[in-house]
């Protein structure tokens, strides 16, 4: 019988190192595709994701346990991945830019929906992921990212329409050999 996070949260607030390792892998995978989606780079997600957990493990004695521990975790990360993003100065450019990209070809290769989102402009894709993906309202994605509601809102919808041209692209280069009626 496993322990659930809470009894794990108390005993690694006792500096139980085995059970904050428990907790480590019971959400390692979330975290890590958060870090994943918001920033696009493997590495830079792995690092992310890391650097989360050691953050959470040095405030384990500030969790009241108000919230579930992946919750709070999670918040944490997702705080700590926008942190790096504001510090790519692309990424602060692109909050704010409603230039649309030229389309980007692909060739003949499925790129799937998770693809179609790694290839969003970064304010697009970090605004959907938020609001789309992780259930943040406008005004919380105001607020993590410091701009206006107006420019989460149509940071949404560049990547909506973004989205529905590559996924539609993407549809219409394949055959019914490719099992797609």
């Amino acid at each position: 019988m496993t322990d659930d996070d809470q009894t794990l949260v108390l005993r690694a607030k006792d500096d139980d190192v085995t059970a904050y390792e428990e907790l480590y892998r019971r959400h390692v995978g979330r975290i890590f595709a958060l870090c994943r989606r918001l920033t696009k780079d493997h590495d830079t997600a792995e690092d992310l994701t890391q650097d989360a957990f050691v953050q959470a493990w040095r405030k384990l004695g500030d969790f009241r346990g108000d919230s579930a521990f992946g919750s709070w975790l999670y918040r944490i990360a997702a705080n700590i991945a926008l942190s790096h993003l504001r510090s790519q100065k692309h990424f602060t450019q692109s909050l704010e830019d409603d230039d649309l990209p030229a389309h980007r070809e692909t060739t003949g290769l499925q790129i799937g929906l998770e693809q179609a989102i790694a290839n969003l402009p970064d304010g697009a894709r970090t605004v959907f992921v938020l609001f789309a993906i992780e259930g943040h309202t406008h005004d919380e994605i105001a607020g993590l990212l410091g701009i206006a509601q107006g420019s989460s809102k149509a940071q949404l919808h560049r990547a909506r329409t973004l989205l529905k041209a590559a996924l539609l692209a993407d549809d219409s280069n394949q055959t019914p050999e490719d099992g797609v009626q």
